[in-house]
């Protein structure tokens, strides 16, 4: 199979002809990296399109450095302190009419005229706003916190528009109590004051209501909940209201002992709460007519499937009963799932079931507070944590989303008004991520991989649907943003060994032109391997899976190499890309063990992104099943067609790589001969609830997928070398799950393992000096087992 290389720039060939300038070692790799240079992480617009924003990490510092550089040429300025109070900000939403753009810069709300330039600021405090959102007459709202501001460039006031409050209305008439009854029936003093105060009380509200210079009334949700997330309309009118009651159980979080500090005690930290044990809590939804200030409870009991229990049988097995009525619900990602059309005449949520087996779209109308569904989404298994972004359409009347349920994530349009059956844009076995509607409101602009699951181009489509077009070529395009006018694209994009750069085109595609090379004189001097883009055929049903080969350029003949499998984490995540890896230092470490005679494969075993929700939901109730199968596979393909040795095999990973390593040493002893498991999980019972509860339910009615998924219920087919590796201050995957391994592997009297603790290292290691004491030992490990 051919290597596949960047296509487009100069910056990317010139990493094929260098030359190393000194040896590739360990010390190097696993470094600070402010040795290779500094990624683009963000970029953003000046509101003229002139210039494009970018933020660099200085050195090994934590510090980030502010540059403006030109698109048209020229050298990029650092700003200093002063530049920066005149700059525009990320994220810029523009009225409907495009004619200004709001932002928030510094936790600062800025108002920018597109027409002259004229820059306004309307905040200036130590308060931090957030979501600011156009109006179709031109008024804008935010919120510093769940209090909600506007403004309109009529008058340019700024208004206190909305203050939720999690108490009880004092005005509210207390509960009946005879006793309270009969002292104001006998006390007229008593009866006399209570009449006043009440009488007052209702003097001012009429006043307030009646004053446009006065702000609202307070809106009471009572002292019993906490307020969630809220959303107020453009035209500052109807606000809703997410809130979770008090009472509802959080569950018992856990203690993390931390052994080294500053001050020369022990000392713990609260931690979260396990799988199970911290449900989330179901939400209430509320909308409030701030004319009256008066909240009404909006049901949400119409939305189709709600009153079904998708895990009844599972419940019933476990000698539980199913749940009746409608399911417990919850908005998507906060405030993130609540949008008012610009005219303020409907609110569009999404919505969530707390088991996470279905999804709705729903629209309100705030004059009849009864949610309208507009698409469901249902999963045996679970709805997507990614793919849930939507929002309407310039008419106001449509709205668009993203769904997986063709199998893959694609843009779809719905009816908001009249409903109907969603319309698709986008079709393929591939997947539209990052969607968002162009400044002119008339195409999408998206990632998409249309070639292959890891390569990564900017796409378009237009906003009625069409034709889907490739607007580049890179291969590794991590996002992207237009310019206020929509004239052009500046984009960040990356290879196997290049951090993203900035670049910018034309809108349609053309003159692409890159911005930027961070890299340091020293990192471009390597004479970097390309990784080899291979498709594995699976023998238990998968189709394709690919990975990432590493390997001597010319494999000797009639020699039989040593493998190092490699195993990403998190899970759902994807490793076999263009794109610059997450992994970058295991990139390294697997060009010196390809140098010290290893070959080495990276696969992206089955719940991979970018394949699919079919790839993804494959371990559903069985994590660690699917994905050993594929790794199997991938020796099979190794020994068939790269000359690998079979009797010679290594496996590691970190936090999902580390559970698998477990996995395939536990359950198939004798196939790896040594294995390296980083801050591994070993019982999934003692994982969160947020990513879990969606692969594995909960342990109180699924038992068994925790028992079939958990390394420690394997833990006595143990028999070749294991490393294990672990940060005693990791507060996702705890130290604990280690050592209660540990102690079932003293228990078992196992041999050939040993284990290493990182004191002051959490789940992604920060400290260089250990990532080189965890990677020397895995070397010496393979060193040791392999050779």
């Amino acid at each position: 199979m051919r290597r596949f290389l960047p296509l487009c720039c100069l910056l990317f060939a010139g990493l094929l002809q260098a030359q190393p300038s000194q040896p590739l070692t360990l010390d190097r790799i696993m470094a600070d990296p402010s040795w290779i240079g500094p990624p683009v992480e963000q970029a953003w617009w000046s509101w003229d399109g002139r210039e494009v924003y970018y933020p660099l990490r200085r050195g090994d510092t934590r510090i980030q450095d502010l540059y403006a550089q030109p698109v048209d040429g020229g050298q990029a300025r650092l700003l200093d302190g002063a530049a920066r109070g005149a700059i525009d900000g990320a994220d810029p939403v523009l009225d409907p009419q495009r004619v200004r753009m709001a932002f928030v810069r510094s936790g600062d709300v800025f108002v920018r005229d597109l027409r002259s330039g004229a820059l306004l600021q309307l905040t200036r405090s130590e308060a931090q706003e957030v979501d600011p959102r156009w109006g179709s007459d031109g008024s804008l709202v935010w919120r510093s916190g769940h209090d909600w501001f506007r403004w309109n460039a009529g008058d340019g006031v700024v208004v206190h528009a909305a203050a939720p409050k999690a108490e009880d209305d004092p005005g509210r008439p207390p509960k009946a109590d005879r006793m309270r009854e009969d002292q104001l029936r006998l006390v007229a003093t008593l009866r006399r004051e209570r009449e006043k105060r009440e009488a007052l009380r209702a003097q001012e509200a009429e006043w307030r209501r009646a004053d446009p210079s006065r702000p609202p009334a307070p809106v009471y949700l009572g002292k019993d909940v906490e307020i969630v997330a809220t959303a107020l309309s453009p035209d500052g009118r109807w606000l809703f209201a997410v809130t979770e009651r008090k009472q509802d159980e959080r569950g018992q979080p856990g203690r993390m002992p931390v052994y080294l500090t500053e001050s020369g005690y022990e000392d713990t930290e609260e931690v979260r709460t396990r799988v199970g044990r911290n449900l989330p809590r179901a939400q209430s939804f509320w909308i409030v007519d701030l004319r009256s200030g008066t909240p009404r409870e909006v049901s949400v009991a119409q939305l189709p499937g709600i009153g079904d229990d998708p895990l009844a049988a599972l419940r019933r097995d476990a000698g539980a009963e199913p749940v009746k009525g409608p399911r417990a619900v919850r908005i998507e990602t906060g405030a993130d799932g609540l949008l008012w059309s610009a005219d303020s005449q409907r609110l569009a949520l999404m919505l969530h079931s707390v088991d996470n087996k279905d999804r709705w779209l729903a629209v309100l109308e705030p004059a009849s507070p009864a949610l309208q569904s507009r698409h469901r989404l249902h999963d045996e298994a679970w709805i997507n944590w990614a793919f849930n972004e939507f929002g309407w359409m310039p008419d106001q009347r449509t709205l668009w989303f993203v769904s997986e349920e063709s199998g893959h994530a694609h843009l779809y349009t719905v009816d908001a008004v009249r409903g109907g059956r969603a319309r698709a844009l986008t079709t393929g076995r591939w997947e539209v991520s990052q969607p968002v509607l162009a400044p002119a409101g008339d195409r999408f602009l998206f990632t998409c991989n249309r070639a292959r699951p890891g390569t990564y181009e900017l796409c378009a489509v237009p906003a009625g649907g069409g034709e889907v077009r490739e607007l580049t070529r890179l291969g590794g395009v991590e996002g992207f943003v237009a310019s206020p006018d929509g004239a052009r694209i500046a984009l960040r994009h990356s290879s196997s060994y290049v951090p993203p750069q900035l670049a910018v085109m034309d809108a349609d595609g053309g003159n692409l032109r890159t911005l930027t090379d961070t890299r340091t004189a020293e990192y471009r001097a390597f004479d970097w391997l390309q990784p080899e883009y291979v498709q594995v055929p699976s023998k238990h049903g998968a189709g394709t899976i690919w990975g990432k080969f590493y390997g001597p350029r010319t494999l000797e003949p009639g020699r039989r190499y040593p493998v190092v499998l490699f195993v990403h984490g998190a899970g759902y995540l994807q490793n076999v890309s263009e794109r610059y890896p997450n992994y970058f230092r295991e990139q390294m470490f697997h060009n010196l063990l390809v140098q010290r005679g290893y070959l080495v494969l990276d696969l992206d075993y089955r719940a991979s992104e970018g394949y699919g929700r079919d790839w993804r939901t494959a371990i559903y109730r069985q994590m660690g099943h699917p994905e050993l199968e594929d790794y199997l596979d991938g020796i099979d393909w190794l020994v068939e067609h790269r000359q690998a040795d079979r009797e010679r095999v290594g496996i590691y990973g970190g936090s999902y790589g580390g559970f698998m390593t477990f996995m395939a040493l536990f359950r198939k002893p004798g196939t790896f001969k040594a294995g390296a498991a980083l801050r591994p999980v070993t019982d999934w019972s003692q994982y969160n609830h947020s990513y879990t509860a969606n692969i594995l339910n909960t342990p109180d009615i699924d038992p068994e997928a925790y028992r079939r998924s958990s390394p420690i219920e394997y833990a006595e087919g143990l028999q070749d070398h294991l490393l294990i590796a672990h940060g005693m201050m990791d507060d996702n995957v705890f130290y604990r799950d280690s050592v209660v391994l540990a102690q079932r592997l003293i228990e078992l009297r196992k041999d050939k393992w040993e284990m290493a603790s990182y004191p002051l290292e959490r789940h992604a290691y920060q400290q260089s000096d250990s990532w080189y004491d965890q990677y020397r030992r895995i070397l010496e490990l393979f060193e040791r087992t392999l050779k």
